[in-house]
C-alpha cells in the first residue's frame, strides 16, 4: 500500500511540474538598465514579458512644430513626474498625424537622463496593467505606461482594468508610473445618436447625462490632463514639411521650391498632418539628393 502511494505521489509531483512549465508565471522584470523603453507583450503561452525597445525613434521637442501649447502642457507634466512633484495622467485627442505619439517620444528621450522610462501597452493587453504596476514599484525610475491609439467597444476587458488603474482600485498606480494614451475619440468608446436620448433636462435647464453617457465619459474622466490636437491649416503644414525637409540637410532655397509638390502631396492624400508632412519631406530628399 505504501509503495502504490508514494508511486501516487510522484505522479502527481510529475504532473504539477508540467502545469508549472506551461501555465503564466508572474512578470519577470527585465534588465532595467539596458533601455529606456520596452514593449509588452503576451505570448501564446499566456506568460507576459518586457521587450526592450532597442532602437527608440530619435525625436527632440525641438523637432515638432505648430503644436507649442500642447507641447507645453506635456512637458509641464512630465517635468513635475520626474522631479518628484504631482502630475496627471494624460489623454492625447483630436486629428490624426498631428504629433500625440511623436510628443511622448520626444519627451522620453527629453527626460530619459532624468530617469524617465517608458512601457508600450497594447490595449488587448490592458488587463494586464496590475502586473506591470506591482513590477516597477519600488523602482527609482519613473515609467510612463504608454497606449497608443486608444479606444475601446463595448465590453472589452481592458476597458475596466485602466479604469480602475487610473483611479477607483484599491490597488491604486504607484506614484512612479502615470499613463499617457492617445486617442482620436475623446471618450475612448464609440458614441451613437440614439444616446442622446437619454439626457434628461430640469426645469432651470440643468442637463443630465443618461447612464450609458456618464459610463463613457468616466474613463475619460480620470485622466486628469486633457491636450486636444487639430487638423493643420495650410501654411502650418507647409511649416512643418520645412522644418522636417531641413532635418534632412534640405537647404533653404530648395525647401522654398519643394513648397508646390508638397502641396500637390498634400492633396492626393487628403490631408494636410504633420505624418503626411514628413512622409513628404523623406521623399523630396531623397529624390533631392544634393538639395
Amino acid at each position: 500500500m505504501s509503495d502504490k502511494l508514494d508511486l501516487l505521489l510522484e505522479r502527481a509531483g510529475r504532473l504539477l511540474d508540467r502545469l508549472e512549465a506551461i501555465l503564466p508565471g508572474p512578470l519577470a522584470a527585465p534588465p532595467w538598465d539596458g533601455a529606456i523603453a520596452w514593449r509588452y507583450r503576451r505570448r501564446s503561452s499566456g506568460h507576459g514579458t518586457l521587450d526592450p525597445v532597442r532602437h527608440v525613434a530619435d525625436i527632440r521637442l525641438t523637432d515638432l512644430k505648430e503644436i507649442d501649447a500642447q507641447k507645453e502642457r506635456i512637458q509641464r507634466n512630465t517635468q513635475q513626474f520626474v522631479t518628484g512633484q504631482p502630475a496627471n495622467n494624460v489623454l492625447l485627442t483630436g486629428a490624426r498625424g498631428t504629433g500625440k505619439s511623436s510628443l511622448i517620444k520626444a519627451c522620453l528621450n527629453e527626460y530619459a537622463p532624468q530617469g524617465l522610462r517608458l512601457i508600450e501597452v497594447d490595449k488587448a493587453d490592458m488587463t494586464d496593467l496590475p502586473d506591470i504596476v506591482d513590477l516597477v514599484a519600488g523602482r527609482p525610475e519613473k515609467f510612463i505606461v504608454f497606449c497608443d491609439d486608444l479606444s475601446f467597444e463595448e465590453g472589452e476587458p481592458g476597458y475596466k482594468a485602466l479604469k480602475s488603474i487610473l483611479d477607483g482600485s484599491v490597488a491604486a498606480a504607484t506614484p512612479n508610473l502615470l499613463v499617457y494614451a492617445t486617442s482620436n475619440r475623446r471618450h475612448l468608446l464609440p458614441e451613437y445618436m440614439k444616446e442622446n436620448l437619454s439626457y434628461t433636462h430640469t426645469d432651470d435647464g440643468e442637463v443630465h447625462p443618461g447612464e450609458v453617457v456618464e459610463e463613457k465619459i468616466s474613463l475619460s474622466e480620470r485622466f486628469g490632463l486633457w491636450v486636444s490636437f487639430y487638423p493643420f491649416t495650410q501654411d502650418e503644414y507647409l511649416a512643418i514639411t520645412a522644418q522636417w525637409l531641413s532635418s534632412f540637410g534640405v537647404a533653404r532655397p530648395a525647401i522654398e521650391a519643394a513648397r508646390a509638390e508638397a502641396l500637390v502631396w498634400a492633396l492626393e492624400r487628403g490631408s494636410r498632418s504633420g505624418r503626411v508632412a514628413y512622409q513628404f519631406a523623406r521623399d523630396w530628399a531623397g529624390r533631392h539628393p544634393a538639395s
